[in-house]
């Protein structure tokens, strides 16, 4: 089956007042940006609220386009995080999307129903090429390409405290790489920490099993719930079983906390030594070095353990920013060689990039990691090699099928998490998806290679 990524809809968007869309062209620009383009072909770029830093990058990055040539003139427009998909929704169906803009979605969706404009007439063929396999399949839809990525980011991995592990006897060099080290580790932790200070924290609730235990679905059972030919769920497998036995056993054994310290993608409960041991995607380790630069040091990075200590099967799944150019654009050289300049090109537009967000995301580009590897703040950031190298290349893409499904199993594994009998939480999971299948008449519309 062709996996594909998906950051999940639940792990990106959150309800948010309707704002009013800016169109393709320019019409939310400034009097200074309108002063600045002078005569010079607009177009207009959307992007998230990402960190600081990032949101740093991606004005700089503009501007140095806009000022690296006389020909086009880009228009930046930042969007609040929590405002993005409602603004998306309305700019869509008013036909006012912007003429670029970052996409997390699977490109199979948006391919299918003609929001992406395909970049092989657009740019380079030496550019596409210059992307890694899993960097290709992520945007490429019946050998067509529909965006270009900016990074590959692991959504899952093991953060632990170093020096909480000395204090209680174990190896702080020497992660758990299996279930059976990791209740090891959990139960020797226990007594050597702080008051109501928990061993491990992750995913809790239904919403964020949903995407964030993608790959360990995967791992486990070697499937994904659902047939290949997306015609029939596929959820009855003693594996899964065991699964939502995992997270039963680190509830009941108290490894973890009854109800999550806080959301998944955030750091701010190891960052305050409530938990020894955190998983999350490996953006958490820019949150660290931010917020808590004191355990910089002390904090390494992992692989998240497997079933059976295999790491060369990952239980990470592949988060992703691509650029992608709306396909109602009237600018679509223009939009493309943006596109080009900033992602395709010389490799030191996006160095700031991985070198500013810690060498946390792994590049998309075999030529842009090989320069951030040798950049001298590497020197500093030993995890860069373990989420470029060790974690990344060993995760998986999401499938592409639609939300329900992920979130049914999402619903299983919570409530198997809380003590129900997983076979029957997985029989209703497969309920829930055949219905899905049946109500999108997604038989035989899987991605094929």
């Amino acid at each position: 089956m062709k996996r594909r990524t998906l950051l999940s809809a639940a792990g990106l968007s959150a309800t948010a007042a309707s704002l009013a869309a800016c169109g393709s062209g320019t019409p939310g620009e400034s009097k200074d940006d309108a002063d600045a383009a002078g005569d010079r072909t607009q177009i207009e770029f959307w992007h998230r609220t990402f960190t600081p830093f990032e949101n740093e990058w991606y004005a700089d990055i503009v501007k140095q386009y806009n000022d690296a040539q006389d020909t086009y003139f880009v228009t930046d427009v930042e969007v609040p995080a929590d405002a993005w998909e409602q603004r998306v929704k309305s700019a869509q169906a008013a036909g006012t999307m912007p003429d670029v803009y970052t996409d997390p979605s699977t490109v199979d969706e948006g391919a299918r129903l003609g929001q992406f404009l395909a970049l092989d007439d657009l740019l380079d063929a030496e550019q596409l090429d210059d992307l890694t396999d899993q960097a290709k399949e992520l945007v490429t839809v019946d050998g067509k390409v529909y965006g270009y990525p900016l990074l590959l980011e692991p959504q899952s991995a093991l953060f632990w405290n170093k020096e909480m592990f000395e204090e209680a006897g174990l190896d702080p060099e020497k992660p758990p790489t299996s279930w059976d080290e990791l209740y090891e580790t959990c139960e020797k932790l226990l007594p050597a920490l702080p008051d109501g200070a928990f061993a491990l924290t992750t995913a809790g609730d239904q919403d964020t099993f949903a995407w964030a235990t993608v790959g360990q679905q995967y791992q486990v059972s070697g499937h994904f719930p659902i047939t290949d030919d997306w015609s029939e769920a596929d959820t009855d497998d003693p594996k899964y079983e065991e699964l939502l036995g995992f997270y039963k056993t680190l509830r009941e054994k108290g490894y973890i906390p009854k109800q999550p310290l806080g959301p998944y993608v955030e750091a701010k409960a190891y960052g305050e030594k409530k938990c020894a041991m955190m998983t999350s995607g490996s953006w958490a380790f820019s949150e660290i070095a931010s917020d808590y630069e004191e355990l910089l040091d002390s904090t390494g990075i992992a692989p998240f353990p497997t079933s059976d200590g295999d790491l060369s099967d990952s239980v990470a799944t592949l988060g992703n920013f691509k650029w992608v150019i709306d396909a109602k654009t009237e600018q679509p050289e223009a939009a493309a060689d943006f596109v080009s300049w900033c992602l395709a090109g010389d490799v030191e537009n996006l160095v700031p990039f991985f070198v500013g967000t810690q060498f946390t995301k792994a590049p998309a580009r075999p030529s842009v990691a090989d320069a951030v590897q040798a950049a001298p703040e590497a020197d500093d950031a030993p995890w860069s090699a373990v989420v470029s190298e060790d974690i990344a290349p060993a995760s998986i893409s999401n499938p592409s099928y639609p939300w329900d499904i992920l979130l049914a199993m999402g619903k299983a594994l919570e409530k198997g998490m809380n003590g129900e009998d997983p076979a029957a939480a997985l029989k209703a999971a497969g309920t829930e998806i055949q219905k899905v299948i049946d109500r999108e008449e997604l038989a035989g519309k899987a991605p094929q290679d």
